[in-house]
């Protein structure tokens, strides 16, 4: 369900149909698909069987800094999902388990300002203990991706790209590719062995803005009564305008926060060791 205040009651992020999104990915070309839905595996329950497949999801979790982060874990196994889910609440836990399980995961929409607020200290977590940045966010403005881009190069973290579209028309538009995998297997070792490259599209507002009309239509094609609702729809183009207007201002203020020569974010080991130091 959306998280939204009052339409969380009744509307859904997503009225994708599984089946319809792993044929599209499939006709699109993709040789290994994935699903990550918010907290939840439950959409890729009738997949779990296939060669092509992977689980995994995206989590919502709760940094030191008190601030939340949308982690994506991938090739995760049902038991994986509920140990996750009891530590999304503490990064540092959720983090030692990620390690201990030796699962591959990735640093979402580094510059987005979707999960609210952020502190230097989280880039400072970014950079000390996470393997992988996603640089390429099918929902994403295009100078938020290409700072995550830069952002990762800087310190050597593996790139990777995926749609996060809410509705079919952007599924598989943007995604990683290992040039040779066959196998998730193969994806996996090509992806630690740092080969992975970057495809697809950007975000756009006229794309945010027709998703959101995708989505009011499917649930007002699923809940009839919200059909009293519709009057409001005229107000749809000002909430994502103003989202998107908040999307630029959250990335500008970071990255140019972060590319100061001053106070550029450090590993969280060497800043202990100048405090030693003085």
């Amino acid at each position: 369900m959306c998280n939204t205040p009052f339409i969380r009651h009744f509307c859904r992020e997503s009225y994708n149909d599984a089946q319809d999104v792993y044929n599209r990915c499939k006709q699109l070309g993709m040789s290994i698909v994935t699903v990550t839905d918010h907290d939840c595996i439950d959409a890729a329950e009738a997949f779990r069987s296939y060669p092509d497949f992977f689980l995994s999801e995206e989590v919502t979790c709760t940094m030191p800094t008190g601030t939340e982060l949308h982690l994506g874990v991938y090739a995760i196994t049902e038991r994986d999902h509920l140990e996750i889910q009891k530590r999304r609440t503490d990064f540092v836990s959720l983090l030692m388990y990620l390690t201990e399980r030796k699962l591959f995961f990735s640093v979402n929409h580094v510059f987005s300002g979707l999960t609210g607020r952020r502190e230097f200290e989280d880039f400072e977590w970014f950079i000390s203990y996470a393997a992988a940045f996603e640089t390429r966010n099918g929902q994403m403005w295009s100078h938020a991706n290409f700072a995550a881009e830069e952002f990762a190069k800087s310190y050597g973290k593996i790139e990777i790209a995926g749609s996060d579209s809410h509705t079919l028309a952007g599924v598989a538009l943007t995604y990683t590719e290992v040039p040779g995998a066959r196998t998730v297997e193969e994806f996996f070792a090509g992806l630690r062995a740092r080969q992975s490259r970057i495809h697809g599209h950007h975000g756009s507002l006229a794309k945010i803005t027709t998703d959101v009309f995708r989505v009011t239509g499917a649930m007002l094609r699923e809940k009839p009564w919200t059909l009293s609702l519709l009057p409001l729809a005229v107000l749809l183009p000002a909430i994502t305008a103003g989202h998107w207007m908040n999307e630029i201002r959250f990335c500008e203020k970071w990255t140019k926060r972060i590319n100061s020569s001053e106070s550029a974010p450090r590993r969280l080991w060497e800043l202990d060791a100048t405090l030693h130091q003085v």
